[in-house]
């Protein structure tokens, strides 16, 4: 028998599990590489990991970083320390060793779950250099299987598993409303990561609200394409399945071949993504010989999506296919469409917000409420919104109105049924493949080459990825450099998505009277190249 929807109100995510394993122990969970475990199975290596990071002095309030990909090894992370009362900092594989670092000095992580090998990079080497420089740093949790032999820091995942089957620990009181599950490290307008801070009640709460409007039952099949370590896979794929007893799929890394197969072979029912990935499942040439008849729904979110995507996928593969909108520090949905709504309400707007959540457009003056129809900066208030950014309460401070809704960033319309527009952005960000690139930091980056006088880092648009990294250069005079030399030298400080897909090289930059390079004509002057 499969799991049921469970009530999540007031609950932490290790209670709505110890409820699901209860009632229904052998309802499939998580399905990976072929493999299948049950609610039960996946509860009793939890408890079981729980243990042995118990025994490693691990204590509530605690901070463990979890450095995989989509593997079963994350969710059995993420869920054991949750039991001990801590909380995780997921961490994107992709982050280059400096940004690695930060985002581990930053969180104060007192232990690391991390892959020992993954797509050609040795992690247990990276780590092992910067655990001299990571005072908090106690320990190293790898997860591979090779057989290696390891110091009185680090720990292979399985061994760390085996030493806590079967022993019991006081588990720890947790106030959902108030204890952390996740901090989820976010770009600033800056490029400054801040640590967004997401409770139990945040994280199960939002989950569940999802998981209603989307319908989903107990015998619904997710597949997570979307990182777990991003709030999109760790909020919706994996929340609205333990809140509704359903299964996931989990795929390592997003293919659309691979997904296809997976999604015919595994009957899926439910698949997320962001555009790009709807756009590359369409265009894939084995697209009409699979038997993807399963599919019923899901969510496109992450950058905007424009109406003629939506509706193709409506028709060719996910008939009920939602536009959702939310960011990490709203857990992250805050509205999305419904099977109900009508004409270009489904196609051209975000849907309404959730039940629970409240939503005004301000002006970006005084922060004064719009009337419906108006422009301004979107701001939430609800269930779903973080408890502030972690260790900045400035920021913190800064992001919120003086009566509690959080100042998206985002400039949006609320129309006159109470559907939600969002219209533009008030950052200059660039919103990649659903990852969000930050031009000041690869400006920055850029103008410590020796060749590099100016740049000035902006997004074109590009009909699969949303929008392409173009970096306008103007180099040194001469100076002799090359744009493959200069993504060279990106990959030493930078994710690769952060990469410059473009790189112009420019004698001089046109510039406003009070000598700032005008983004606006740079932007025309690279579209028009590209046309």
């Amino acid at each position: 028998m499969q799991g049921a929807n469970t009530e999540t109100a007031g609950a932490t995510v290790v209670d709505v599990l110890r409820d699901q394993a209860e009632h229904h122990p052998d309802a499939p969970f998580v399905t990976f590489g072929g493999h299948t475990l049950s609610y039960c199975q996946v509860a009793t290596q939890v408890r079981a990991l729980a243990v042995g990071l118990h025994n490693l002095g691990i204590e509530p309030g605690d901070r463990i970083a979890v450095n995989l990909p989509n593997w079963p090894e994350f969710v059995i992370t993420a869920l054991a320390v949750a039991e001990l009362g801590g909380s995780i900092v997921p961490l994107n594989p992709g982050y280059s060793p400096r940004e690695l670092k930060f985002m581990l000095r930053n969180s104060e992580a007192c232990v690391a779950v991390t892959a020992e090998r993954y797509r050609g990079v040795d992690y247990l080497q990276m780590f092992e250099t910067l655990l001299s420089d990571l005072p908090d740093l106690q320990y190293l949790v790898t997860v591979g299987e090779e057989d290696l032999w390891y110091d009185d820091r680090i720990f292979q995942f399985e061994d760390l598993v085996s030493s806590g089957m079967g022993r019991e620990f006081e588990p720890a009181r947790i106030d959902p409303a108030e204890d952390l599950f996740a901090i989820i490290f976010t770009p600033g307008i800056a490029g400054t990561p801040k640590g967004v801070m997401l409770t139990h009640e945040n994280l199960m709460t939002t989950g569940r609200a999802t998981a209603d409007a989307l319908r989903l039952n107990a015998s619904d099949i997710t597949l997570c394409s979307v990182p777990l370590f991003h709030v999109f896979g760790l909020g919706v794929a994996l929340m609205t399945v333990l809140a509704s007893g359903s299964t996931v799929v989990l795929q390592e890394r997003f293919a659309s071949s691979e997904a296809l197969d997976l999604i015919a072979s595994q009957r899926v029912t439910i698949v997320h993504g962001v555009p790009t990935m709807f756009v590359l499942l369409l265009r894939d040439p084995g697209l009409g010989e699979r038997d993807l008849s399963s599919l019923r729904s899901g969510i496109v979110a992450g950058a905007p999506v424009s109406e003629e995507l939506v509706e193709e996928a409506r028709s060719r593969l996910v008939p009920e296919l939602e536009i959702a909108y939310g960011l990490t520090e709203t857990s992250p949905t805050v509205s999305l469409t419904g099977p109900g709504d009508q004409g270009v309400k489904r196609s051209q707007t975000v849907g309404r917000p959730l039940d629970g959540i409240s939503v005004r457009i301000i002006s970006e003056e005084d922060e004064t409420e719009l009337p419906p129809e108006s422009i301004g900066e979107l701001a939430v208030r609800g269930f779903n919104v973080m408890q502030g950014y972690f260790r900045q309460p400035n920021k913190t401070a800064a992001a919120f109105t003086a009566d509690g809704f959080f100042k998206t960033g985002d400039l949006a319309m609320l129309d006159e049924d109470g559907y939600l527009h969002i219209v533009g952005r008030e950052s200059e960000v660039i919103i990649r493949g659903g990852y969000n690139v930050h031009p000041r930091e690869v400006e920055d980056l850029l103008r410590s080459h020796p060749a590099v006088e100016d740049v000035v880092v902006l997004g074109t648009p590009n009909e699969v990825l949303g929008e392409l990294v173009c970096a306008c250069v103007v180099p040194v005079e001469g100076a002799l450099i090359t744009d493959e030399e200069l993504r060279d030298f990106c990959r030493e400080g930078v994710s690769d998505y952060k990469i410059p897909d473009l790189i112009r090289f420019l004698e001089v930059f046109p510039t406003t009277p009070g000598g700032r390079a005008r983004r606006a004509e740079l932007a025309r002057l690279v579209r028009s190249e590209e046309s």
